[in-house]
């Protein structure tokens, strides 16, 4: 029977911004997108002596970290294991777990059908004893899971590590990976030069992918007939959920008037791009909209749907949410359709500066949509590119390119950049490459020197744009469909007045928070106040959602407030000069650091310069007196 994914798997955008659709970028670091084949190096490099030996008495939080811990002895030992029994109690649930070794036991005889020509597989089950056997226990309120009997005899010969890899156990192919296979094999390419292709892309030797060429021969014909089973329902699933979708922004805008959304729709009347906003965040971009952050990240593999976020920075440095969009692919027309909506909801005002990934159809949309906005590529979102690109082109001299690469960046003058820019591509025979050309040809975007002067907020540096990716990371990660989705970002109002606060890192967790204006009375039931003394983050969104911007005094106790302090200063003049001292001080350092931060140069001289002075006035403050007979009185007073 077919079945569809009960869940929405969202994954990183990989093709290449050149446009060579066989072009593929991989993300260092993103274990989970990257397929399996750099865990499978990190793990052949750990030596198995490191790794305990289980042992009867031996103890796990759960049965999944036991059948983990035991499944990477078993691979670093040469052989693979399964689950075999389990028992069930209505007290404990599943109490006792029984994992063997793949060999154990043996195959029951089959019936061969008359008049069939059926093929004889024979069996690797050999009757092996091999096995680790666990039972749960209640020890103080925790469960946990005790090693109640363990053998490691078996009864055949066991693998070495270029064999052990083959069993099926630890042949898997990622998202990433199936992406990129069923991508080639819609274009035309035999299996073999699949297989070929991704060796390559990944850098590793031909035969050491962590899975077989069969094993892609099988994926893409079972994936195939799949797809054509499915691809009805799918689009069945697409637009009921889509539909969906709209009922929760529909529903939404019933209790929040100043919740925006909009839809369009193609000529046969189906629903392609969805986007929305909420009222706070379209109040914050009236504040901090003089930057834009428009990350296009992820994408759907369920609905082939694209996800844009707008986001920001306030003045504390926290990203801030100003709305997001759904698009049903990545051309410049739907890139056009979501600046036009985005534009709108933000009450016809542009940005002063837009940052994005480097993507030229949306760049041809940005220039069209907003003519008058500076468009920025974080060096993140360059960085992050050139070992796809630049790796295994320049093999040993990779490192020293992006050496080179990195001085180039920080250059101050535009001659400078492109008499050097010249000099790296004769220096590494990059003449005729393809991706430097399309670094060069949006060098205005992402090139220092060519942005000095326009406004960035401190957004086009590494550390935003890697916050900006943990946000995303964290809202992806529930893999959810996309109603469960739009609900990572809705504080939802109730019909009784009353709020459903979610947290898109606790997505199966939510709060009940109570507002009662007339009383200036907030409750939540996490109850961090009365536990705390201080509101939590719930009733605190509440408060801004309802452009409540004073707090009550009943919830900022006497005892968090500085007046409280039991050191008392006498001479009330003097406080208040050390406050205007500090108020000085603070815009004295702020106006430091934002100058040093503009070159390099002035960086290197703050740092060194500000480093001496700061331990001379130091060295000088401690010789000083330490009384300077200003009476300060450190007894408490009950009326005080």
């Amino acid at each position: 029977m077919t079945s569809l994914p009960s869940k929405n798997i969202w994954i990183r955008r990989q093709q290449c911004p050149c446009g060579d659709w066989k072009c593929y970028v991989s993300y260092e670091g993103d274990a989970e997108e990257t397929s399996i084949a750099s865990q499978l190096v990190k793990n052949d490099m750990v030596p198995s002596e490191s790794m305990v030996s289980p042992y009867v008495g031996m103890v796990f939080k759960s049965d999944d970290d036991a059948f983990e811990y035991y499944g990477n002895f078993a691979r670093k030992n040469g052989f693979s294991i399964r689950k075999e029994r389990s028992r069930l109690s209505p007290q404990l649930g599943i109490y006792k777990r029984d994992f063997v070794c793949y060999r154990s036991g043996f195959a029951p005889a089959k019936k061969k059908p008359i008049g069939e020509h059926h093929r004889d597989r024979k069996s690797v089950r050999c009757g092996c004893d091999a096995k680790m056997y666990l039972s749960k226990e209640i020890v103080e309120g925790v469960s946990q899971w005790f090693v109640v009997q363990f053998s490691n005899v078996h009864n055949h010969e066991l693998l070495e590590d270029d064999q052990v890899r083959l069993l099926p156990a630890y042949r898997k192919i990622h998202e990433a990976d199936q992406e990129r296979i069923l991508l080639l094999s819609k274009a035309g390419f035999p299996i073999h030069r699949i297989v070929k292709v991704l060796e390559l892309e990944k850098g590793i030797q031909g035969g050491h992918l962590p899975f077989l060429e069969r094993d892609v021969r099988n994926f893409v014909q079972n994936r195939k007939k799949v797809v054509q089973e499915n691809d009805a329902l799918l689009t069945e699933k697409r637009e009921n959920d889509t539909l969906e979708l709209l009922e929760a922004c529909k529903s939404t805008k019933e209790t929040d008037e100043d919740f925006v959304y909009d839809f369009s729709v193609d000529e046969n009347d189906k629903v392609e791009n969805v986007a929305w906003s909420y009222g706070d965040s379209v109040h914050a971009y009236t504040m901090f909209g003089d930057v834009v952050y428009f990350d296009t990240t992820y994408r759907s593999i369920t609905y082939g749907m694209l996800f844009g976020a707008w986001l920001g920075i306030d003045n504390h440095g926290r990203t801030i949410f100003f709305g997001c969009v759904l698009l049903q692919d990545e051309t410049s027309r739907s890139f056009s359709w979501a600046l036009q909506t985005f534009v709108r909801f933000m009450r016809g005002r542009c940005p002063q500066t837009i940052l994005t990934d480097l993507d030229p159809g949306l760049i041809d949309a940005i220039r069209s949509e907003l003519p008058n906005t500076k468009h920025v590529t974080s060096i993140w979102n360059i960085i992050s590119k050139l070992p796809s690109w630049f790796s295994l082109l320049l093999g040993s001299r990779y490192a020293e390119f992006k050496s080179e690469f990195d001085v180039l960046y920080h250059v101050d003058t535009v001659d400078e950049f492109d008499l050097r820019w010249n000099q790296m591509l004769s220096m590494f025979g990059l003449g005729s490459d393809k991706h430097i050309a399309l670094l060069f040809s949006f060098r205005a975007s992402w090139a220092l020197s060519y942005m000095r002067g326009y406004f960035l907020a401190r957004m086009a540096t590494t550390a935003y744009s890697k916050s900006v990716d943990s946000f995303l990371k964290g809202v992806f990660s529930a893999q959810t469909c996309l109603r469960s989705f739009f609900e990572q970002y809705a504080t939802s109002e109730m019909a009784n007045g009353s709020y459903i606060v979610r947290h898109f890192k606790k997505m199966d967790g939510e709060h009940l928070v109570i507002w009662i204006p007339e009383d200036e009375q907030i409750h939540c039931s996490c109850k961090e106040f009365e536990s705390s003394g201080i509101l939590c983050r719930h009733a605190l969104k509440i408060l801004i959602v309802k452009n409540y911007f004073h707090l009550p005094d009943k919830y900022f106790l006497s005892r968090w407030r500085r007046e409280s302090s039991p050191v008392i200063f006498e001479d009330n003049c003097t406080q208040n000069g050390e406050d205007e001292w500090f108020q000085e001080y603070h815009c004295l350092t702020e106006t430091l650091f934002s100058e040093s931060s503009i070159t390099k140069e002035r960086s290197d001289y703050v740092r060194i310069e500000l480093t001496k002075e700061l331990t001379r006035l130091l060295n000088e403050v401690r010789n000083l007196p330490e009384i300077d007979g200003v009476a300060m009185d450190l007894t408490l007073s009950p009326t005080c």
